[in-house]
């Protein structure tokens, strides 16, 4: 009895060392595997994403507004930094200890290879026209304020680089032109008491403080008769017709069709920004930006088409397809659980599909190598009977036969396998009956004498 206990426990040990000889190598590559795809895909996206946006240029304040009431219904704080301009929010969307994720920006005001490398689009949101409010007897075009006191923005505006960009275009920026730098509100104050002659400023058509200002005794609102010129030095601006009387149908404001120049609004961040958050702006920007207006048509933005930077690749598979499917059917945070889930298992179910077919394969030929390495000594003992031995020799082959076949008895061998032990002994009990015949004088028949194919 202690006999075959140990017999026993000799099998389980042997069973569990060729299973971990065969497993280990299959477990170490399965986890480099998924340690390598969690290397390359992004974690959990951040519950706080921070937006820079100019607080009186283009409506940029209103629509931050809009974003942080969208994102915090998907789990998510928008935080809102005020800056004074597109290029102050550039600039702090560059600067990697500034906390800045995403930034709106005027059209034009991104320039220069260095922010190129961290920076990318994720499309225009709307028009943000160009308007410019001035004393005086009616004029058709930029260059006729030569000599004026213009207002121009904030030198951190977008307004104040694109008046800048224009002025310069129609040679009216210097001297006796006086150009002064000031916030908007103080501007119009200024224009309303005539102390300045014209006010360069960008906002949105549907702005409540411009409907007013559109009715203000004794200003008016310059129009571009060279527009197409412009849009063609231009590239980033459009050109648009601001319709008799929109503005106020009453008062008939204005009172002819006007037309205006007009940045876009973009909306760029670092290319740091985790895909889940991307696809979760775009679908605020289609949810703010996305209905008709004044200006804009229902459905022409948020768009590709005025990309400044180049879009992110989330951006353009965005305008390219729509929502990813998850994101259509699940909340923020479950597609975003299921999106990484599934990309971390892909290929880890690629690698063990195969290794589902080999580790099996390969453990059953770890077992039967055991009795298959027998068949040499049997095969050795078949050739030498071939020979025609001598006596003393066939007495020694029934000898190392009997050796062979007590070794195979006593190897540890699963009852799945055990089969092969019971076909190594058929096949010993034909060469030893052969050896007998020999050492009995009998003759075999030919048939009998071929060699033992294993």
């Amino acid at each position: 009895m202690a006999k075959k206990d140990s017999f026993k426990e000799q099998l389980r040990r042997t069973l569990r060392r060729d299973l971990w000889i065969v497993l280990a190598p299959s477990i170490l590559l399965v986890g480099a595997a998924f340690a390598v795809t969690f290397y390359f895909i992004k974690p959990a996206p951040p519950k706080t994403l921070v937006l820079a946006a100019a607080q009186d240029e283009g409506g940029f304040r209103y629509f931050a507004r809009r974003y942080q009431e969208i994102l915090a219904r998907h789990g998510v704080t928008l935080e809102i930094r005020g800056t004074k301009g597109s290029l102050t929010s550039l600039e702090l969307l560059t600067q990697e200890e500034s906390g800045v994720d995403v930034a709106f920006v005027q059209s034009g005001s991104f320039s220069g290879e260095d922010k190129a490398a961290r920076i990318v689009s994720l499309g225009g949101l709307t028009h943000i026209p160009l308007w410019i409010f001035y004393r005086g007897e009616p004029i058709d075009d930029v260059r006729e304020l030569r000599g004026k006191r213009i207002a121009v923005g904030a030198t951190e505006s977008g307004t104040y680089a694109l008046a800048l960009t224009l002025l310069k275009a129609n040679g009216v920026e210097k001297a006796p032109t006086e150009l002064l730098s000031l916030e908007r509100d103080d501007a119009l104050a200024r224009l309303k008491r005539g102390e300045i002659d014209a006010v360069f400023f960008v906002a949105s058509a549907e702005a409540p403080f411009l409907q007013k200002l559109a009715v203000e005794p004794g200003l008016r609102l310059l129009g571009f008769a060279r527009g197409e010129a412009y849009v063609r030095r231009f590239p980033y601006l459009s050109r648009l017709v601001l319709p008799r009387g929109v503005l106020n149908l009453a008062a008939d404001v204005p009172e002819r069709d006007v037309v205006l120049l007009a940045p876009t609004a973009n909306l760029v961040a670092r290319d740091s920004l985790h895909p889940a958050l991307a696809y979760l702006l775009l679908r605020a920007a289609s949810e703010v930006h996305g209905g008709p207006g004044l200006l804009d048509r229902a459905g022409e933005f948020p768009t590709s088409l005025v990309a400044d930077p180049p879009l992110s690749s989330e951006a353009r598979r965005y305008y390219q397809s729509g929502t990813p499917f998850l994101h259509r059917y699940l909340p923020f945070w479950a597609a975003n659980l299921v999106d990484r889930l599934w990309l971390m298992l892909v290929p880890i179910i690629a690698l063990l599909v195969p290794l589902g077919r080999a580790v099996p394969a390969l453990y059953q030929w770890r077992v039967r190598s055991r009795i298959f390495r027998w068949y040499a000594r049997l095969k050795e003992i078949e050739i030498q009977l071939e020979e025609s031995p001598a006596r003393p020799q066939l007495e020694e082959m029934l000898q190392r036969l009997d050796e062979a076949e007590h070794a195979v008895n006593h190897i540890p061998m699963p009852l799945a396998y055990a089969e092969n032990l019971y076909f190594f002994r058929e096949h010993v009990d034909i060469v030893r009956r052969r050896i007998v015949r020999r050492l009995s004088g009998s003759t075999e028949a030919p048939a009998a004498s071929a060699p033992l194919v294993v």
